[in-house]
């Protein structure tokens, strides 16, 4: 049978949903019955979790309390790490991050320990069917990509390694089918870039079988080429600070999988409020 997947987009668990949790709240109780339909879970981690560290010298930095995590766990399978977030508050609290997870056997890809780590894909299978995710950054500081002995993210704007990355996911971990999970575009920007539709053309070219975005904190739309869906961006989740109608917009996808590819995908559109956590 299909397997099937959720996509969530921006969570930031810092300031209001951090307040929320630490008051015993949940943020994302309004939609745990339709996460839990799903066989695997996913979402991008807006933040960094973590208690050390020293703020970074950027306009905004989010930095959320271990406790957080047991709300992610309640809900989420796996998150993507790949963001211009993950580094705010320097490579010790990212590296206390993923021990963290580790410590919650929350998995999470897209960034790792060194370079080689953040270049994995999280592998989920079920009746046989085997899918790697791959996680992405490309929008600036790019001083949180990972290097060879230091702790960071996975840079796409290294195009060549991402498409080796799709490749070698089918041919070194057998995956059936692959996921790029890509924070790229311009923030407030309603329709991608030339730059988002052409490389994921050319992910796709490469073997990938949907091709999934976060980052400009608004929804972009969707695309098909070969068959294979698009959704450049899945705008905000769980996020505050936000006041437009376009910002705190979001959407969640839902997409069946088989060995053919995607078999069905659906949008599900969620409103944020004032605090962040999102309504359906």
């Amino acid at each position: 049978e299909p397997m099937t997947l959720i996509f969530a987009g921006d969570i930031m668990l810092d300031d209001g949903p951090g307040r929320l949790i630490a008051k015993g709240g949940d943020p994302l109780a309004p939609f745990a019955k339709t996460l839990k339909a799903a066989d695997y879970r996913i979402a991008n981690l807006e933040c960094v979790i973590a208690t050390g560290g020293t703020a970074e010298v950027k306009p905004y930095t989010f930095r959320a309390a271990p406790a957080t995590i047991a709300v992610l766990q309640r809900h989420f399978d796996a998150v993507s790490v790949a963001n211009n977030h993950s580094g705010d508050f320097g490579k010790a609290a990212f590296a206390e991050q993923l021990g963290l997870l580790k410590s919650a056997a929350l998995p999470w890809f897209g960034g790792g320990l060194d370079l080689a780590q953040a270049h994995e894909p999280w592998i989920v299978e079920r009746n046989g069917l085997r899918i790697a995710l791959l996680g992405y950054v490309e929008f600036k500081p790019r001083s949180f990509e990972a290097a060879a002995n230091r702790p960071g993210v996975a840079w796409s704007g290294e195009d060549e390694q991402v498409l080796r990355d799709i490749e070698t996911a089918r041919s070194g971990h057998h995956a059936d089918l692959v996921v790029p999970f890509m924070h790229w575009g311009w923030e407030d920007e309603g329709t991608p870039s030339p730059r988002q539709r052409e490389f994921a053309r050319r992910m796709i070219d490469a073997g990938a079988n949907l091709v999934v975005g976060s980052h400009p904190h608004v929804t972009q739309g969707a695309d098909m080429y070969r068959g294979v869906p698009i959704v450049y961006s899945l705008g905000n989740f769980v996020f505050n600070g936000f006041d437009t109608e376009a910002t705190t917009t979001g959407w969640l996808l839902e997409a069946s999988l088989s060995r053919r590819g995607v078999e069905r995908w659906r949008i599900r559109v969620v409103r944020l409020d004032a605090d962040g956590p999102p309504r359906p």
